[in-house]
């Protein structure tokens, strides 16, 4: 067998208990954007007018500024200004995370705005309050038309997270550098690399795609992939 495919054989394990950690990094991230991006998205759209300009700023910011420069504040700087201890890996999800919710904010932006003005107003005229009324009338129906550019986000993410391998966090391009290194096969391991990275791709935006398809609004166009 050749040495380059025999190289990849045995690194296979290694790297695909890399892949595991990769996922976990960037499910761990949306869910974290998620929780932050929703609310952030809701303010910026029935918020009160002093609030929206500093969730615009929020956006601006985290979607202004390199990742691995977030990486290096959070983990070197804000955590040893402030005697944290963090490891890696939480330092990873969270940064990821709070990108990812600048994202994912316009993304549930963009869905709510897409609804008829006339649904807040309905809910309104059964007595229920704007808060009942975005919770049980806007959300359910904004987070199904954002599966889509959930999608995207998805993509984004899992490419971004190789990134954290510059922090010490062992997914899978961390993993590839350290078998590449004792093994000299850099070719065909960074090739098998970018080879799970296609297949995680191709698997959540599969996933994703779906779960659009079940949850999908009749009467709503929903994209193809």
């Amino acid at each position: 067998m050749p040495e380059p495919l025999l190289a990849v054989l045995d690194a296979l394990p290694y790297l695909l208990e890399g892949s595991f950690v990769t996922l976990v990094v960037v499910l761990g991230a949306m869910a974290f954007g998620f929780c932050l991006a929703v609310p952030l998205a809701v303010a910026q759209v029935y918020g009160p007018r002093r609030l929206q300009p500093l969730v615009a700023l929020y956006v601006w910011f985290f979607r202004g500024i390199p990742l691995l420069v977030f990486l290096f504040l959070f983990y070197f700087g804000l955590c040893t200004a402030l005697d944290i201890n963090l490891s890696a890996f939480t330092v990873a999800v969270v940064v990821l995370g709070l990108i990812s919710a600048a994202y994912q904010s316009q993304i549930f932006r963009g869905a709510i705005l897409s609804l008829p003005e006339g649904q807040l107003k309905a809910a309104r005229a059964l007595g229920m309050s704007d808060a009942k009324g975005i919770l049980f009338i806007i959300l359910p129906q904004a987070l199904r038309l954002s599966i889509p550019g959930w999608s995207n986000e998805y993509s984004i993410i899992l490419k971004d997270s190789a990134v954290t391998y510059a922090l010490g966090v062992t997914e899978i391009m961390a993993r590839t550098h350290f078998v590449a290194t004792r093994t000299y096969q850099h070719m065909p391991l960074y090739a098998a690399a970018g080879v799970i990275f296609l297949v995680l791709t191709w698997l959540g935006i599969r996933g994703l795609r779906f779960l659009e398809q079940k949850v999908r609004i009749p009467g709503y166009s929903h994209h193809e992939f």
